[in-house]
């Protein structure tokens, strides 16, 4: 972000405020606008730490003004906060100038506060102050803080809340009333009433305030939700450093102090490390996972603490604690406010990125064009008025003249229709009611139509593509000579320790005398047959069992193995040291002890892979049995075990010690089935030439299974792996391409078979990568990166972070990429993306912008309908509101010309009775039931958008004039009298015709852009829409053959008495309809869009699209069984 420091001018503010005055308040309107002119205009530059204001310009280019705020600290104050910070650094940020008085110079801005630190001659997160923070460092908070530390460093923090502003009625109305929007339409009613248009400018004005009043309750109802969501004021116990402790408001807390967490659980108001004990946490509100997570103790080495990275001992703001227990559980405070997790979040919320979509940035540029309409047709009614002047040089405020500058002046109020902001949300609302009543949750309706342009969706496999839930299929002994027959039951396997590793080795918690925990956790230990138990009390009981130590949890074997004698699995097993899971370790281990003397036990968990890293050996033909379980699909864990020293403490033993060095158990085996849904959604995509990949923290041949499965693959597709290694000391980094099926030992012929061409022998091929290989490609291949995710389906062993990498990396080749997933490690993936869609039971979450209650991925396809429904109902309704406003433009300058205009009344029945009351029921159609193969167009600007407008404007413009001028043919045609202006020689002949002629187009437009097929319903599904124009079709019609005779006089129409010119005016548009229609057919079909090609062949300004002809064009890729490092490797240029 870019920081300018600015001073207060005295003369300069006075001077901007009689400038204000003097202007009538247009100075301080465009200051408002445009806050770098108001800056410029009172302030002169200088540096930020003298500053009074500061000028923000974020990387979007939006600029803010925020004020530099001052708060008298105490001297040192800041040296308390900890860390690895410098006693002169820290004393700077606070002392300035003033040694006497030392300063803390910060600004608020989106809910954060930044401290000027004058080592680094900027302003700073507040957070910098803690950001260093070790593990030792937090284990030095554990004693509390003084109530002198906790005082100053409020100072420097501020308040623990996540203050989400609530604005008054009055504030809200004056910044509605300043936006350009409701200036226009302020603007519009008082020409109006200039113009004597009593009767429209009240209506137009009545309409402004329910419409502003109705927008205002909106707002400010969602500003008190959320807020109501976001802030948490409780009590809290903390600890302070006299040894007492002492309950105090949530609000007070700041980083650093000691927390006490009661047994019975706590809404957490701040994020904080665990320090000691165990918590059973819902973090459904952040993650959208609904399964309780299980926080340990933070190791207290030395490393850096990180948030993100110790997530397993992290009790993070907004989430629930359940329930504590092994001992006192006692956290530090590591981040307030908005620095929290949850305050990040809810800061998306507020302070939404723009969101990068061509139709938002269209929409904008859409209004600059009819604005140069208007420009034309100003210019245009000048001509014409100033004809009539027998004196131009007539006094400004000479009668005509001013009757002049009217006329003009209206035509822009005519041509830049002011409902037009809010028809580009009428199809997302619409949208969004229909998502909400099929379980499907938004927290940001404008990505609704975001989600009509998805060309790539990226899956979660497990809980999301496949069961949460696992089945165990069976178990498999290994030792150095090799495994095992499979057992199917654990219950069958003999007394020893890999029995014993399977009830252990887990967090599963009881609360209430039910087990909660990872489902895969629950089947393992239901599958053996042993129960746990956790102490009730204070558990000393229990710890004195068990040679004294704290008892987390106790695993009994069933009855018939309690009798056996001599084994550790005949016995109650205690577990005393939890190390939780962790993505990034793909691993969890825990330590357990029998009871009396026996020595300690540790049992590691994980990923075949990684347990088979830690152990001294694995079994022979490892791999092959790995390799043929996973490509079945089945899910795979491994275990391993060891005996602990007898002289270490296992209180304090570091998670390294333990996860090394360990003898293989075995292999659990699971099998996870795919959803029934699955492959049917996927199918559905497919068809749809939608790409789908999918994204998993799993083996790499179990997700290739699963992709079968559910479609991402064919049968008879081929797979290829790609393998990336890093450069160490003995190597270069290499990348290598080789066959699934036969792998390296594919025979020669078929590998150079499939090399030669791969379409050309229309054979199809998917990539599958891991997560090391992806991240060694990222890092030392990134000119092969583009093409390994054009052609990559299955990214199996990817990490949270490397999820979100991959979305980004994606949306680089210009995909607009959305993402399923159900919480937990995709939360980083799911904001990322275009599109993220979190499966959550949960109403609403904030961890991604859409939450479906469906267990299954079949919302999919529905957010894609209402997508790209809402996006083709948005172009329909931005269409029709410009052609209306262009009929109406083309209708005023033909009178204009003929000296005449429309009257009061039939402004108010065009724009009321027809064109409002057409557009609020246009958008009700619902989606397609079908997913077409072609996505609806995103661009305003495209040349079938602009030119079908152009062209139907002349078919307007001709219709009108053949009105015209077959009345003016007629030998009952009495001209009208040209000696009065405007509409005051009503009613009159030329008026008449072309009042009925364009009321017919109103509703002949919204016929003819109103889009059915493919991504909308057809027009008769939309009864109301329907019957509505049925009726003002015929009222249009009795109103032009029969009317009344008091309605003639109300709309100031003149009595035709010849039946047969009437039944022409029905004809004339009768022959309009058709002449449209036909010309929207012909331009759907291509008739624009064909011309360009006739002359060459454009390309794609997409580089996926670009990137995928060229690939095409190259059968000699992937290059199969070549080692290529990265100096060698070839890119296929992009031009």
């Amino acid at each position: 972000m870019d920081v300018q420091g600015y001073r207060w001018v005295c003369w300069r503010v006075w001077l901007c405020r009689i400038g204000g005055l003097l202007s009538l308040g247009l100075i301080p309107v465009l200051f408002n606008w445009r806050p770098r002119l108001g800056v410029l205009a009172r302030c002169c530059s200088c540096p930020p730490a003298l500053a009074h204001i500061l000028l923000l310009r974020d990387h979007f280019g939006k600029q803010y003004v925020v004020d530099v705020l001052t708060e008298e600290v105490q001297e040192g104050s800041i040296d308390l906060t900890g860390g690895e910070m410098e006693a002169n650094e820290t004393r700077d940020t606070v002392r300035l100038h003033n040694k006497e008085k030392p300063l803390l110079r910060y600004y608020v801005f989106e809910g954060l506060r930044y401290v000027w630190t004058a080592k680094k001659g900027a302003f700073c997160r507040v957070s910098v102050l803690n950001e260093d923070w070790t593990c030792a460092d937090l284990y030095r908070f554990k004693d509390g803080l003084s109530c002198l530390e906790q005082s100053s460093r409020r100072k420097i923090y501020g308040t623990n809340l996540i203050d989400v502003p609530v604005k008054s009625y009055l504030q809200l109305i004056v910044e509605e009333v300043l936006n350009p929007f409701y200036l226009f339409q302020v603007f519009s009613i008082t020409l109006w009433l200039v113009d004597k248009y009593y009767y429209y400018a009240t209506c137009v004005l009545v309409i402004s305030i329910l419409s502003i009043s109705v927008s205002l309750y909106e707002i400010r109802k969602q500003s008190v939700t959320l807020r109501r969501m976001a802030q948490l004021i409780t009590k809290v116990t903390v600890r302070r450093s006299s040894g007492e402790e002492e309950c105090v408001s949530s609000v007070d807390l700041v980083p650093g102090d000691c927390l006490v967490i009661p047994e019975e659980g706590v809404q957490m108001p701040c994020d904080a490390a665990l320090l000691a004990g165990e918590c059973l946490v819902n973090e459904s509100m952040l993650t959208g996972e609904s399964v309780p997570v299980m926080k340990t103790a933070l190791p207290a080495g030395g490393g850096k603490y990180s948030s993100e990275a110790q997530r397993r001992h992290t009790l993070f703001c907004g989430t629930h604690v359940i329930q504590a227990k092994g001992g006192r559980a006692i956290a530090v405070v590591t981040s307030t406010g908005f620095f929290t997790a949850k305050g990040d979040l809810v800061s998306s919320i507020l302070y939404p990125q723009p969101i990068n979509f061509r139709f938002y940035k269209d929409a904008t540029k859409f209004l600059l064009f009819l604005g140069g309409v208007a420009l034309i047709g100003t210019i245009y009614s000048l001509v014409v008025l100033t004809r009539t002047n027998a004196s131009p040089i007539l006094s400004f405020f000479n009668a005509t003249w001013w009757e002049l500058v009217i006329r003009t002046l209206d035509i822009v109020t005519i041509v830049v229709p002011p409902a037009l902001p809010a028809a580009i949300t009428t199809g997302t609302i619409y949208a969004q009611g229909r998502l909400k009543r099929q379980g499907v949750f938004c927290i940001s309706p404008p990505r609704i139509n975001v989600c009509g342009k998805v060309s790539i969706f990226c899956f979660d496999k497990t809980g999301t593509l496949t069961e949460e839930g696992l089945d165990v299929w069976g178990v498999m002994e290994g030792s150095e000579a090799g495994f095992s027959d499979l057992v199917p039951d654990p219950k069958l396997l003999p007394p020893g320790p890999m029995q014993t590793g399977l009830a252990c080795c887990h967090t599963v918690a009881l609360l209430g005398g039910q087990s909660l925990g990872d489902p895969l956790e629950l089947k393992m230990i239901e599958s053996t047959g042993w129960i746990l138990e956790e102490s009730d009390g204070d558990g000393h009981v229990l710890d004195s069992q068990f040679g004294g130590y704290r008892v987390l949890a106790v695993m009994r074997p069933p009855a018939s193995q309690s009798h056996c004698e001599g084994n550790l699995s005949s016995k109650a097993v205690a577990i005393v040291r939890r190390f939780p899971f962790s993505s990034s370790l793909q691993r969890m281990s825990v330590v357990a002890l029998g009871p009396g003397a026996q020595p300690a036990l540790a049992f590691l968990k994980g990923s075949p892979e990684m347990v088979a890293s830690l152990c001294r050996s694995v079994p022979a033909q490892f791999s092959k049995t790995l390799r043929s379980f996973a490509s079945e699909g089945f899910r795979v864990l491994a275990l391993g075990y060891k005996h602990l020293d007898e002289r270490a403490d296992l209180r304090t033993i570091e998670r390294e010690e333990i996860e090394r060095d360990m003898q293989f158990l075995g292999l659990l085996v699971m099998k996870n089935l795919v959803k029934p849904e699955s492959a049917e959604v996927i199918n559905t995509l497919r068809l749809a030439h939608m790409r789908t990949v999918m994204v998993t923290g799993d083996n790499i041949l179990t997700a290739v299974n699963v992709a079968r499965s559910c479609g991402m693959m064919s049968s008879d597709d081929r797979v290829i792996f790609v393998n990336a290694s890093p450069h160490s000391a003995l190597s270069q980094a290499s990348l290598r391409f080789h066959l699934g099926e036969g792998g390296e030992n594919a025979s020669h012929s078929s590998t150079d078979g499939l090399t030669q061409g791969l379409y050309q022998n229309g054979v199809n091929y998917h990539l599958a990568i891991n997560g090391k290989s992806f991240a060694a490609l990222c890092d030392h291949f990134p000119e092969y990166l583009p093409k390994v995710l054009m052609r990559c389906t299955v990214y199996a062993r990817m990490g949270p972070e490397q999820k979100t990498q991959l979305v980004q990396e994606l949306q680089n080749l210009n995909y607009r990429v959305g993402m399923c997933g159900d919480g937990a490690n995709d939360c980083g993936a799911l904001r990322a993306a275009d599109v993220g869609v979190s499966l959550s039971e949960a109403e609403a979450s904030v961890a991604s912008p859409f939450t479906s209650k469906s267990d299954n991925i079949s919302c999919v396809p529905l957010l894609i309908r209402e997508g790209r429904c809402s996006l083709v109902t948005s172009f329909s309704l931005i269409r029709y509101m410009a052609l209306y406003s262009l009929t109406q433009f083309c209708s005023v300058l033909i009178l204009y010309t003929v000296k005449t205009n429309l009257g009061d009344f039939q402004f108010l029945f065009c724009d009321m009775a027809l064109v409002t009351l057409l557009a609020v029921v246009m958008g009700r159609g619902g989606p397609h039931e079908e997913l077409h193969p072609r996505r609806p167009p995103g661009s305003l600007l495209a040349l079938p958008v602009m030119g079908s407008m152009f062209l139907h404007t002349l078919l307007i413009i001709l219709g009108q004039l053949a009105a015209l001028f077959i009345t003016m043919s007629q030998d009952w045609f009495v001209p009208l009298n040209s000696t009065v202006p405007g509409a005051a020689n009503l009613p009159n002949l030329e008026d008449t015709s072309i009042f009925s002629i364009s009321g017919y187009q109103y509703i002949i437009m919204a016929v003819v852009v109103t889009k059915g097929y493919p991504y909308k319903k057809p027009l008769f599904y939309n009864v109301v829409f329907l019957v509505i124009l049925l009726v003002l079709l015929a009222f249009m019609t009795w109103m032009v053959v029969y009317p009344l005779p008091s309605l003639q006089r109300l709309l100031q129409l003149y009595p035709i008495s010849d039946m047969n010119f009437k039944l022409l005016l029905v004809a004339l548009a009768a022959l309009n309809f058709l002449s449209c229609f036909i010309l929207e057919v012909l331009i759907d079909n291509g008739l624009l869009t064909c011309l360009p090609r006739c002359h060459r062949k454009s390309q794609s300004k997409k580089q996926y699209k670009r990137l995928d002809i060229l690939l095409s064009d190259s059968p000699s890729w992937p290059p199969l069984n070549q080692s290529l490092s990265s100096t060698e490797c070839t890119v296929i240029g992009l031009s």
